[in-house]
């Protein structure tokens, strides 16, 4: 997880969402160098980072933070690096052109001062750094840098979570990037995508294979009423092939109660638990033999009161166009929870739909009335498995394994 740090009050001076298929349709540390560690001869000398000394009674203070004093073309989401010995810094500031004053915050490993917004393009801004030894002695850094003018070429990005929103508890953080991030440029990013709940749980990012998707998760599902802050702060971060991040992205949000839904194609029935306890059960069909229903660890992505599925252009003579009712979204593919009164008589007996979960019209608008976007959806025993990123998915891999993804 990756957190900035609140604790120096001193130091603070001051959605793309992706298109939707009908059912059945196959539809840290600093983003740049660590600070050099060798002192400059000349501090502030052009290309270098700034360091300073000062000897006081409980040893030598040095300290060095980028960019280096007057180097141009730096990206708008540069970041005051910073590396102390013999102390600690006490003291940031940072000032556009006309003198104010830019707000930001220290990394918790205190390896760099993110400013709270990117930096406006084709400006000179200037830092002050102060740092404080045992004795109370202090030493002060200066730079001053140019930010680059607007980039050629945009990585797009999106953020599925909506300020203000209360979600489920399975509700990942997924963060899109289009074109995808490349492998050797992930680490990066993903030191710019900071997560904070509280209370605090541990999480981590995890990456889907082709790199335009990013996951967040806990060990477990999120606790009821966490509250959760995400800052997806690559806006002008290089992200790979002379690319840059299109903006920042943030969202404050909710946790809601818990409540699943466990779907056993054994039994043809739905489980409904709210707060661990059985709420509901709830006879359905599920995909039939030529179009199996997918089994794993889904979550609700998109509520639809009244929508149409239209397998038509993929399908063609052998495609459908129907109206349906309290449509729940599960995954790309187009798997759906949703009201289908043409099978309540194979609902609790046989699966006679393209892969959905139907269930009837009363229990659909039942189920409407009480699901968040994030409530999870277990479907198991159909014999055909979900694939990765079909979906929000990370719930469907163990933790050890999701761990593997983050870049870091």
């Amino acid at each position: 997880m990756v957190h900035l740090r609140r604790s120096l009050a001193a130091i603070m001076a001051l959605g793309l969402i992706a298109p939707l298929a009908a059912c059945g349709d196959d539809d840290a540390k600093p983003a740049f160098a660590d600070p050099a560690t060798t002192a400059s001869s000349t501090p502030g000398a052009s290309g270098a980072p700034v360091t300073e000394s000062t000897s006081t009674a409980g040893g030598p203070v040095t300290l060095t933070i980028t960019p280096a004093t007057d180097k141009k073309n730096v990206p708008v989401s540069a970041e005051i690096g910073l590396k102390v010995s013999g102390g600690e810094v006490t003291s940031v500031t940072l000032t556009d052109a006309k003198g104010k004053a830019v707000a930001g915050e220290l990394r918790e490993d205190g390896s760099a001062w993110v400013p709270a917004k990117p930096l406006k393009t084709k400006q000179t801004y200037a830092a002050k750094v102060v740092a404080t030894g045992s004795d109370g002695q202090t030493t002060t850094a200066n730079t001053t840098f140019t930010t680059m003018g607007a980039p050629a070429r945009e990585t797009g990005t999106g953020l599925y979570l909506f300020d203000g929103n209360t979600y489920g508890v399975a509700m990942p953080v997924v963060v899109e990037f289009n074109p995808g991030i490349k492998k050797a440029d992930r680490a990066a990013v993903q030191k710019r995508m900071f997560v904070e709940t509280s209370p605090s749980q541990p999480g981590t990012w995890s990456w889907t294979s082709s790199g335009t998707q990013a996951y967040y998760r806990a060990p477990d599902y999120w606790q009821t009423g966490t509250e959760m802050t995400v800052r997806i702060a690559v806006g002008g971060l290089p992200t790979g092939g002379g690319r840059h991040g299109d903006q920042d992205r943030s969202a404050k949000v909710k946790i809601g109660r818990k409540f699943e839904m466990k779907v056993d194609n054994a039994s043809k029935k739905m489980t409904v638990l709210q707060g661990d306890k059985v709420v509901k059960t709830i006879p359905v069909s599920l995909g039939k033999k030529s179009t199996p229903s997918s089994s794993g660890h889904m979550v609700v992505m998109e509520k639809k009161a009244a929508t149409v599925f239209d397998t038509t252009d993929t399908d063609g003579a052998d495609g459908y166009r129907t109206d349906i009712e309290y449509a729940q979204r599960l995954t790309w593919s187009g798997q759906y929870i949703h009201s289908a009164p043409w099978s309540t008589g194979a609902q609790g007996r046989t699966n006679v739909s393209h892969g959905c979960v139907n269930v009837s019209p009363s229990n659909a608008r039942w189920l409407f009335g009480k699901t968040l976007i994030g409530d999870p959806v277990t479907v198991k025993g159909t014999g055909d498995e979900l694939d990765y990123g079909n979906g929000w998915t990370p719930w469907d891999v163990s933790w050890e394994k999701f761990k593997e993804g983050s870049a870091l």
